[in-house]
């Protein structure tokens, strides 16, 4: 099976597909791995010009009408993208076109049936997240009839969650056929042994919580919430400690002692993965209560090391956490009782967490990493096409 693999950037590499977590690089090799062959079509040129116009239009939008335009909904660009793929695919010998995410794809004409893998759609994001509010009319309706057109154009239009597409098959209308749900998998090298996973949450102690914040965001990840939990944790007895990684926590005053902040930590480096790996593995749970998240990788790598998660029912996390049995999930109003109840009871009953993290370490063999991945997705295009 011969895919011709699009992306904006490079995929053939982490150094070069970083602006999209990584993902496309690991949707690449998840793919290679299942035995496919994979022509990257990738990087795209974004001409100089069209820099020019997103600007003037940025700054005009923004000082004129007071609202934000959104460059990634550039249809200039766009078609250019599809030109550029058209041009390779004349003289590339390509099955099917394969893209991580829509862009490349919208406008593109081609013989070869077309598969898009990606996190949202853009009805899914627009006033989610902070930087897709107040949208220009342009980037609105262009951002919707982009969706539209990949939609219609596709063979198959697969999502990492549950929460992406069904607003694909409700707000654009999506044949339901066609529209597929593979989460992505935890972006670490993982060999672990369930043998290793119970040496693990031995190591971890009972008479002491040890909680983790993992995320360079720390209003939209939910640190605040995070915070208040570890506090009213201590304020009921039970010792908490708060590991607060890839950010600085916004407090009033002085860092409370029971918060350690060890800021930005590089997983680009070999140390800073293995210290991430490190503080993970030591951690009872990972607690990242967001407001806004299309997926969550962080959670499939939390649950690698037999890490449960706390999170909130936004976005695509509910495809990915059970509550129960890879953690828990709370309503986004939920008031900081209900969090520390849950942990409490675990500590509690001990036994009960030590059965929740080995549950944890069985949802990321089963489905939450990029082996399960790819081979879901080799069935679905050989079934489908």
């Amino acid at each position: 099976m011969k895919l011709a693999y699009t992306t904006t950037y490079d995929a053939r590499s982490l150094t070069g597909s970083n602006e999209w977590s990584g993902l496309g690089y690991y949707i690449s090799q998840s793919l290679k791995k299942q035995g496919m062959h994979l022509e990257y079509f990738g990087p795209l040129e974004e001409k100089f010009i069209f820099r020019i116009v997103q600007k003037c239009k940025r700054r005009y939008y923004k000082f004129f009408q007071n609202t934000h335009y959104e460059k990634d909904s550039e249809l200039l660009v766009l078609k250019h993208y599809a030109h550029q793929i058209s041009k390779m695919l004349s003289v590339r010998n390509a099955e099917i076109v394969f893209s991580a995410t829509i862009r490349p794809i919208v406008y593109l004409e081609c013989k070869q049936p077309i598969v898009f893998w990606a996190d949202a759609t853009c009805a899914g994001l627009v006033d989610f997240y902070s930087q897709y509010s107040n949208l220009c009319e342009e980037s609105l309706d262009n951002w919707h009839m982009m969706e539209k057109l990949a939609l219609e154009k596709c063979k198959l239009a697969i999502y990492a969650s549950e929460w992406a597409a069904q607003t694909a098959i409700e707000y654009y209308g999506a044949d339901p056929t066609k529209v597929k749900v593979v989460p992505f998998g935890a972006n670490i090298h993982s060999q672990r042994t369930l043998t290793e996973i119970k040496g693990l949450i031995a190591a971890r102690p009972a008479n002491k919580c040890k909680l983790l914040f993992l995320g360079v965001d720390w209003y939209r990840k939910g640190g605040d919430v995070a915070l208040k939990v570890a506090e009213e944790l201590n304020n009921l007895g039970l010792d908490t400690e708060l590991t607060v990684v890839g950010c600085q926590p916004i407090v009033e005053g002085r860092l409370p002692s029971f918060v350690k902040s060890l800021g930005y930590i590089s997983k680009s480096t070999i140390a800073g993965k293995e210290k991430i790996n490190q503080l993970i593995a030591e951690s009872h749970l990972l607690i990242l209560p967001s407001r806004a998240e299309c997926y969550g990788v962080v959670f499939c790598e939390a649950n690698s090391f037999g890490v449960p998660c706390i999170s909130r029912k936004v976005g695509g996390i509910t495809t990915i956490i059970k509550p129960n049995i890879n953690g828990n999930l709370f309503d986004i109003n939920a008031d900081i009782s209900e969090y520390c109840d849950y942990i409490t009871r675990l500590f509690d009953n001990y036994s009960d967490y030590q059965s929740l993290a080995l549950s944890s370490f069985n949802e990321y063999q089963s489905r939450l990493n990029w082996v399960v991945a790819g081979k879901t997705v080799k069935n679905l295009l050989r079934e489908n096409i």
